[in-house]
């Protein structure tokens, strides 16, 4: 019922646990934990004939309120109280592990639920079940059907869940590995825990790592960040003689480097990789693999062009695409979105998916090109432009606009 984490394998606890057993068993720097399988999740739901559902909101509504409100299973509770007195009873982060979840062919990143700095075996359940019942979420069906992947190898939604030791990080970030030798490792990072870097609310620092050892930096103004306040997530203002330092000195962006090029020649390819600096030492989170390489840089975010009606950010996503501005600052304006709007936002979280299924393209006023919704977008071919201030109140809603996601500008073509 209980799967130690370095015994993860893909066809019982699903891509991202798989991953993670496989750098544990080489040797890398992984925080120690379990996976409830594939098999617990079955069990769970199956009398629950989850099969008939035809995909309309009400009955994926329906789906998820039924999972969520079913208690866990007496032999999955007892197994979690047991694996996490094994660790120690620490807190812990509970993350998806779906069967077709980090694979080659799509990243599903940021669609399903994953918790930190839970504690206790009942709150573990608890997340756990929150992890089965997002299979359901408008988000993950949305992605779902975009990328084609519908089920799990036997036709059905297969969800474990990965539970390890929380790490209270002093810095976190995402790398990407490079596709060829020549090209250089990309990194972000920020203050504090990762999911406000994943999740585009803050632009964190850049570096770019060449073979050479080379490094080519942009620190972001980086005033929020992300801690654990016992079992609760907090966000804290940045010390203001913090906020322009760079998170990761050379060094350590090469250490990190470093780290990647190791990882990836165990993987077998490009890994998006995400990593923690927590007690002096860096710690690999996730590792998958590159879906969608990002555009290469442009000219540095929030910058004006000399032409008065061009924004210039951080290229996100290639492609260009001309489109009605949409000012969407919330969940409360999805509905105003028509097909082939070009999204404005103050930035894009996971939540956002089912919207990019028929935007045309995707400005922000935060966000890395690591981040999720970025990933996504590249997935699906989005065009995005990335971390422009205030482009919510500096591009006009129902102005035509053109989007350059490769070089990172957008245009209002009737300002």
């Amino acid at each position: 019922m209980i799967v130690p984490l370095h015994e993860a394998v893909a066809g019982t606890c699903g891509g991202k646990a798989a991953a993670l057993g496989a750098l544990l068993r080489a040797g890398f720097p992984v925080p120690d934990g379990f996976v409830v399988p594939f098999a617990a999740h079955l069990a769970a739901v199956r009398d629950l004939d989850l099969g008939r559902l035809a995909g309309e909101p009400d009955d994926l509504d329906a789906a998820r309120r039924t999972i969520e409100a079913r208690p866990v299973p007496a032999a999955v509770l007892d197994a979690l109280g047991r694996a996490l007195g094994e660790l120690g009873d620490p807190p812990v982060a509970v993350r998806s592990s779906a069967a077709t979840e980090d694979t080659g062919r799509a990243s599903a990143a940021g669609q399903h639920d994953s918790f930190l700095a839970v504690h206790g075996p009942g709150e573990v359940a608890m997340a756990v079940r929150a992890c089965w019942a997002s299979l359901f979420s408008p988000r993950a069906v949305a992605y779902r059907a975009a990328s084609g992947r519908d089920d799990g190898p036997s036709g059905e939604l297969l969800m474990a869940v990965v539970v390890q030791r929380h790490l209270d990080a002093e810095a976190s970030g995402v790398m990407f590995t490079p596709a060829d030798p020549d090209d250089a490792t990309r990194i972000e990072a920020c203050w504090g825990l990762g999911p406000s870097l994943v999740e585009g609310k803050v632009t964190p620092d850049a570096y770019r790592v060449a073979e050479d050892g080379s490094i080519t930096r942009t620190v972001a103004d980086k005033r929020r960040r992300l801690d654990r306040r016992g079992t609760r997530l907090v966000v804290r203002d940045v010390p203001a003689a913090s906020r322009n330092q760079p998170v990761l000195d050379d060094a350590a962006a090469r250490r990190l480097a470093e780290l990647g090029r190791r990882i990836a020649a165990v993987r077998g390819g490009p890994q998006d990789v995400e990593w923690a600096i927590a007690g002096g030492r860096t710690w690999v989170l996730q590792a998958r693999p590159v879906t969608a390489a990002p555009p290469p840089p442009a000219s540095p975010p929030g910058a004006q062009d000399a032409q008065a009606a061009t924004l210039t950010g951080t290229p996100g996503s290639h492609g260009t695409v001309t489109g009605t501005a949409r000012i969407v600052r919330g969940p409360r304006d999805f509905a105003r979105v028509r097909p082939g709007d070009v999204l404005v936002c103050p930035f894009t979280d996971p939540a956002w998916t089912p919207l990019l299924r028929i935007a045309g393209g995707v400005v922000t006023e935060t966000g890395g090109v690591l981040s999720h919704a970025a990933i996504v977008a590249r997935e699906h071919a989005i065009p995005a432009v990335l971390g422009i201030p205030n482009a919510t109140g500096r591009l006009r809603d129902d102005t035509v606009v053109t989007v350059d996601g490769t070089a990172g500008t957008v245009t209002a073509t009737n300002a």
